[in-house]
């Protein structure tokens, strides 16, 4: 096969390194240092800012996970469980789902059904609500969207598969803008008091928005990843986080990306002009598919977590450091038993 077979972005982990819930405090995770010009070091997240030099700019996503699982019940007593995908028109939502066919209704409680209509794509469908706004429902009744693995490895464990806790940790403590279907991960490590560290080292912190959705955790499921298409999510990039980049960047200070989230902003907004007044504020739809023979344009570093194999965050992560030496670094991370994926222990690449 010529191109990138995706058995090349395949490693195996023990299924016991898989985290299930988050570290006891967000800031004592363990931060795996990978260095570009070589070598590794083992770090306490809490010790970030002493990596990076005043005149960086750190660039979160402030995206705030939308609690969009539902569970219910059809009218046959049968359990069914959606996740809320995009609001399409008031009361009508595109929602994965099993075990639904058309004009199946759901009770959810609260006076709130959901019926669906019609396949909307991507294992999608059109369900449509007895209320036009269900936010508020959501805020009230909707479930975090973990993970699948986590909920398995719950389940496995005789666990239930959501713990009031999640609804606080799986989600930053600077998310501001309700819209995405999964937590940017790579930011659950941050407290307000590491944030203010970063500020007293003069170390600019920017935030941007993307509402992450199937575009970021879609499988891979071609042979070849670069035959596999990002689906768009939407994005903003706010005037104060425009001047801020464009500081750093006259100044000769580090675009340091907290996630693969904010890394795809970066990268769509500069490659639309960022770099030149007046485009900003900046906001659209990304589906910037960033793997390896990717030319970075605005991204220096790269703070993340530990991804799932061949993913999309993974492959973009081997774009920014190369593949040998990410494999190489996640072996490593395994051999001293980092906790992986998505609740798990942090890397910077440098």
């Amino acid at each position: 096969m010529t191109g990138l077979p995706r058995t090349d972005f395949e490693f195996e982990f023990p299924e016991d390194l898989v985290a299930d819930g988050p570290a006891a405090e967000r800031d004592a995770s363990r931060l795996l240092v990978l260095r570009r010009s070589g070598g590794l070091e083992h770090w306490v997240f809490k010790d970030l800012p002493d990596l990076l030099s005043p005149g960086d700019c750190v660039v979160l996503n402030r995206s705030k996970v939308l609690p969009a699982r539902l569970a219910g019940r059809k009218a046959t007593g049968g359990a069914a469980e959606l996740l809320l995908i995009a609001e399409l028109a008031p009361g009508l939502w595109s929602a994965l789902a099993t075990g639904l066919k058309p004009g199946v209704a759901v009770d959810f409680g609260g006076g709130v059904s959901g019926t669906a209509e019609e396949r909307a794509g991507d294992g999608a469908w059109l369900v449509r609500f007895s209320t036009e706004d269900m936010r508020p429902f959501l805020e009230t009744n909707g479930l975090p969207p973990l993970p699948p693995y986590i909920r398995s490895r719950r389940k496995r464990q005789g666990l239930a598969d959501s713990v009031p806790g999640d609804l606080a940790r799986y989600q930053t403590v600077y998310a501001r803008e309700r819209g995405s279907l999964a937590a940017p991960t790579a930011g659950l490590h941050y407290t307000p008091e590491l944030l203010a560290k970063l500020r007293e080292r003069g170390i600019t912190v920017a935030e941007v928005i993307l509402h992450v959705g199937l575009g970021t955790f879609r499988p891979v499921v071609a042979e070849d990843v670069s035959e596999h298409e990002m689906l768009p999510e939407r994005y903003e990039v706010p005037e104060a986080a425009v001047a801020a980049l464009r500081a750093a960047k006259t100044a000769g200070g580090r675009i340091v990306a907290v996630g693969t989230t904010a890394t795809r902003t970066l990268e769509t907004v500069f490659a639309n002009g960022l770099a030149q007044p007046p485009a900003a504020p900046l906001s659209g739809e990304a589906s910037l598919y960033i793997l390896p023979g990717y030319e970075f344009k605005a991204v220096d570093a790269l703070q993340t977590n530990f991804h799932q194999p061949a993913s999309t965050p993974l492959l973009l992560t081997c774009a920014f450091a190369g593949k040998e030496r990410v494999l190489a670094a996640y072996r490593e991370a395994i051999a001293q038993r980092y906790r992986l994926f998505s609740y798990g222990d942090a890397m910077i690449i440098l």
